[in-house]
């Protein structure tokens, strides 16, 4: 994700590392979380939306398919494919809502949750933020793909194996 610097009104690359959210026998989910923040990408959707009586709803709808992935495995049928043909970037929820959650599906078995926001738009290109998110989560799929390559990243089973110092600079 870019931040604006106001002050050189230039854009500056953030670092950030993955954490594990979650692990389940099926499914390890993981997130996003930037230097010198408290709270990853999925927490700061969930604290944005917490409280919106509007979109209640619709983030109970997000909860509930992020439990059967939790359950059941990161399984195709669960979302709705939002980036490139190129990448792995998808949104929760595939049944109709306003609310989008970008993630990061790895495998079956591995998913990286983004976050996400109100989708008031025609496509999430036409909304800045939603926009960011989905920029921010193809870039971090190729830097996970080059470290897979390059053997710095290992994805087995339902876990990513990442050195502990490694940072993205997204």
């Amino acid at each position: 994700m870019y931040y604006l610097c106001s002050e050189f009104n230039h854009l500056i690359m953030a670092h950030a590392k993955i954490i594990s959210v979650e692990q389940t026998e099926k499914t390890g989910l993981f997130s996003i979380i930037f230097e010198n923040e408290t709270e990853t990408e999925l927490q700061k959707f969930l604290i944005k939306f917490k409280d919106n009586a509007e979109r209640n709803q619709d983030l109970q709808k997000i909860l509930n398919v992020l439990r059967k992935i939790l359950e059941n495995g990161a399984l195709e049928r669960y979302f709705r494919y939002e980036g490139k043909m190129n990448d792995r970037t998808v949104a929760l929820p595939v049944l109709r809502s306003k609310l989008r959650l970008y993630c990061l599906r790895l495998s079956d078995s591995v998913l990286i949750v983004g976050n996400g926001g109100e989708k008031n738009t025609q496509t999430y290109e036409d909304s800045s933020e939603l926009n960011g998110y989905v920029i921010t989560l193809q870039k971090l799929d190729a830097l996970i793909r080059e470290g897979v390559a390059d053997g710095s990243i290992v994805i087995e089973m339902n876990d990513i194996i990442i050195d502990d110092d490694k940072t993205f600079d997204l």
